[in-house]
């Protein structure tokens, strides 16, 4: 199994030799490549099991780096990040030909972002190449937010753990696309979108799922558990008789019926960026569970991260065993 620590001059000295290293983020845990290097990329897709059409998020620590490897910043893009980065944005836009076609899917653009870590950074920081870096799991599962979580699903897979303790924002970077005239959101994430309007005004959202993505995270069935997961709403309770066999994960208040133990809240206090936080281990949590055969869950207020929340659970409740 893969080494967990804190040492970056051994992380940089396998991800110089071609290596895969699992780095922690504000976000979720990435599983991390030389960028450049396309054999240490294709070990990328291999480890996760992740289709060759689904595109790769590129990590660096400054703007200077950022561009040797895009085109162009636009004015309303430049405002964001220099905004929010380091932090859970990531752009889209047109790529350098250095930037390997296996990084973007063959696709003419490349996405970007400046993590907010500071293992992260510092790795970065040292290193004279930029980080292709997914999250650190198995294609489609349950994104990591600790360092565990990544040896108990890919620990066989990779060089190196480093280890940045649980992740403070718990779901994936929001991706702005500015391959057009008017900046799009592709993913909800961990940005909110009014923040992101308030610094460059009304941006439209992506309402749609890909087959053939134009940015990471965007297939329909995603971020889902082993498990049957179900919107409470639609769960048949006529045909349950067992009630012991069900988790169920809720924004602030339990359900009669369901033993506490296999409830999970997300934020008692109601607070939306607490949950975010914690919707990818209580996910695993009851996935884990031995007792629990189905999953419940409910959307929560589909506003300011509640938005991207309900675009996890929107994806984890597409995909049905």
């Amino acid at each position: 199994m893969a080494t967990i620590g804190i040492d970056i001059a051994k992380a940089k000295e396998h991800l110089v030799a071609g290596e895969l290293v699992a780095i922690p983020t504000e976000t979720v845990y990435g599983l991390a490549a030389n960028a450049l290097n396309e054999e240490a990329v294709a070990k990328i897709f291999k480890a996760k099991n992740r289709p060759s059409f689904d595109p790769l998020i590129v990590h660096t620590n400054s703007i200077e780096k950022v561009e040797k490897v895009v085109e162009e910043i636009p004015a309303k893009a430049k405002k964001l990040v220099e905004t929010f980065w380091p932090g859970p944005l990531t752009i889209l836009l047109k790529k350098k030909a250095v930037v390997p076609d296996l990084v973007t899917s063959g696709l003419d653009s490349v996405a970007v972002r400046i993590p907010s870590h500071p293992l992260t950074l510092e790795l970065l920081a040292q290193l004279e190449f930029p980080l292709a870096a997914p999250s650190a799991n198995p294609f489609g599962y349950v994104s990591p937010t600790e360092a565990q979580h990544v040896e108990a699903q890919l620990g066989d897979q990779v060089s190196y753990i480093l280890d940045g303790g649980t992740c403070r924002v718990g779901v994936e970077s929001t991706i702005v696309s500015f391959l057009n005239e008017e900046p799009r959101v592709l993913r909800l994430g961990g940005l909110a979108v009014e923040k992101i309007e308030a610094v460059i005004g009304p941006v439209e959202v992506n309402q749609h799922s890909s087959s053939r993505p134009a940015a990471p995270g965007m297939l329909k069935s995603h971020y889902a558990p082993g498990k049957s997961i179900e919107l409470i709403n639609d769960f048949d309770w006529s045909k349950q008789s067992d009630f012991s066999e069900i988790g169920t994960i809720v924004f602030n208040k339990t359900l009669e019926n369901i033993p506490l133990q296999n409830q999970l809240i997300l934020s008692k206090s109601g607070d939306l960026d607490e949950a975010a936080r914690n919707l990818f281990s209580a996910l695993r949590f009851l996935d884990q569970n031995p007792n629990i055969k189905t999953i419940l869950t409910e959307f929560v207020p589909n506003e300011g991260l509640g938005r991207a929340i309900n675009d996890r659970l929107k994806r984890a409740t597409a995909h049905k065993k």
